[in-house]
């Protein structure tokens, strides 16, 4: 693995637009930190306003000849970024963890899967199917299509540096969209280096354009206002989620909306405790909490609560913390100090209410945003706790008395991302799955992403959905043809 001096030394810093380098309009810069210090890694070019309609522009005069390339080269350059992805799997490794703090086996794996998306829409690329019938009633025939919606805007999250973009960026490639993405202003060097990679690969300049900002909205509002803009595509939380649907609404522009999560994560009493411990584990602490799929509220039925809280504990306070680069580490820091007084005010409102602490609680002192492994129990329903998305390593546990409610508390929430269950009754896993108001449902098993399935929710977690076969329709228009 490269020193990361050297591998900074490597990475873009400037907007890339054009499938290329190019300095900000402004000359402006800002700082990229490493959470495990709060030290500035970098500088990178901060873009503005006229850096997006420079892209736009771009992105609209690129759309056309992008559109008309044949699906299989479109699809061998998305297979050969999958490969150049994983031949340079060090560098993207060290460098999430970097920017973003997660341990480097983490990264290494998040490597794996966002990879994953590039080939999975390759191979989707050509996949893209319409029909042609005669009316039923004799008077014609129908001729349906799938067509590019357009140059897309796409904002991604800072807690999944390269496979939240993946997952935007290669099934609007395949579709035939042209896209300016935005990426999280903590984590965009991730980005960066995947737009070199993908020129490598041979992407047209222009097709992708990735514009690091400090000043999302100066750079976005006026995106949303301009009529080359087809489609609007957002990963992060449900209340920045509601401002885009709004701006999006002005011009009816198409819009994916992947938004914020409070994930349930239901015990019954004949689950198999090991097992569900593993998954409470799985589920609770990958990427150190901060996923919109991260279980938050552990429902877990009175006759084993004590048991399972009592196990759960164990495995949280024996959870290594450091440094993400370091050999052994389990638990890296928090994003930033904002996001870790986040998390701690949520514990002490939940203390305060009268839940009980059997570990953690607190911050971790010294350098970086680090927060100890919590577990709660007896949290109280009035505990902000059980409303709010966590985003952090704490697991709040309550109890209940029955499968009816059981699956009430666990849909007493206007999110509806992702849930859990655990179960050794099929029957009961099928009717609870079925009952929980959720767009993605985990059975006696805590990670439940998959390239290969559908990614999305509910209620106020978003609309439409990402990867599987499912993914690349949010990326193309239906035409119908009425034909003699």
């Amino acid at each position: 693995m490269r020193e990361v001096a050297e591998l900074l030394d490597t990475v873009p810093t400037e907007l890339w637009i054009g499938g290329k380098q190019t300095p900000p309009a402004s000359g402006l810069v800002f700082p990229v930190d490493n959470p495990a210090t709060g030290e500035v890694l970098i500088e990178v070019a901060d873009a503005s306003a006229i850096d997006g309609a420079r892209a736009l522009e771009v992105a609209a005069e690129t759309q056309t000849g992008w559109a008309a390339t044949p699906a299989r080269w479109r699809a061998e350059i998305l297979r050969r970024a999958w490969e150049l992805v994983l031949a340079r799997r060090d560098d993207f490794a060290l460098l999430m963890t970097l920017e973003m703090g997660k341990p480097l086996q983490e990264s290494y794996g998040e490597v794996i899967y966002g990879a994953e998306f590039l080939r999975w829409f390759a191979e989707e690329a050509v996949r893209v199917h319409g029909r042609y019938t005669h009316s039923p009633s004799g008077g014609g025939r129908i001729l349906v299509t799938k067509q590019p919606v357009g140059p897309t805007l796409a904002i991604t999250p800072w807690n999944f540096p390269l496979a939240m973009g993946t997952r935007k960026i290669a099934p609007a490639l395949a579709a035939g969209c042209t896209m300016v993405l935005k990426p999280a202003a903590e984590t965009p060097l991730t980005m960066l280096l995947l737009g070199q990679v993908l020129a490598d690969a041979g992407l047209p300049p222009g097709v992708l354009s990735i514009l690091p900002t400090s000043q999302a909205a100066a750079l976005t509002d006026p995106l949303f206002a301009d009529d080359r803009l087809r489609k609007v595509t957002f990963t992060g939380s449900t209340a920045v989620g509601k401002q885009l649907l709004a701006q999006s609404a002005s011009r009816v522009l198409r819009t994916s909306m992947e938004l914020g999560g409070n994930a349930p994560f239901l015990v019954f009493a004949d689950a198999d405790l090991d097992a569900a411990v593993d998954g409470a584990m799985a589920a609770k602490m990958r990427n150190t909490g901060e996923a919109c799929t991260a279980a938050n509220r552990f429902h877990v039925d009175n006759a084993v609560r004590e048991g399972f809280t009592a196990a759960l504990t164990d495995r949280m306070r024996a959870l290594k913390i450091g440094a993400g680069h370091l050999d052994g580490v389990q638990v890296g820091p928090l994003i930033s100090e904002k996001q870790r007084a986040t998390v701690a005010e949520l514990v002490h409102d939940a203390l305060a209410k009268g839940a009980v602490l059997t570990t953690g609680g607190a911050s971790v002192p010294g350098a970086g945003y680090f927060f100890e492994p919590t577990v709660l129990t007896d949290v109280p329903a009035d505990a902000r706790i059980l409303r709010e998305e966590v985003f952090g390593p704490v697991a709040a546990i309550t109890g209940f008395d029955g499968e009816e409610a059981g699956v009430a508390a666990a849909n007493n929430t206007e999110f509806g991302l992702a849930a859990y269950l655990y179960t050794t009754d099929l029957n009961r896993a099928l009717r609870v799955a079925d009952a929980l108001e959720s767009g993605m449902v985990g059975v006696n098993r805590g990670v439940i992403s998959d390239v290969a399935a559908p990614f999305g929710g509910i209620k106020e977690s978003g609309l439409g959905r990402e990867a599987g076969t499912e993914g690349i329709e949010e990326y193309l228009e239906t035409k119908y043809i009425a034909l003699t």
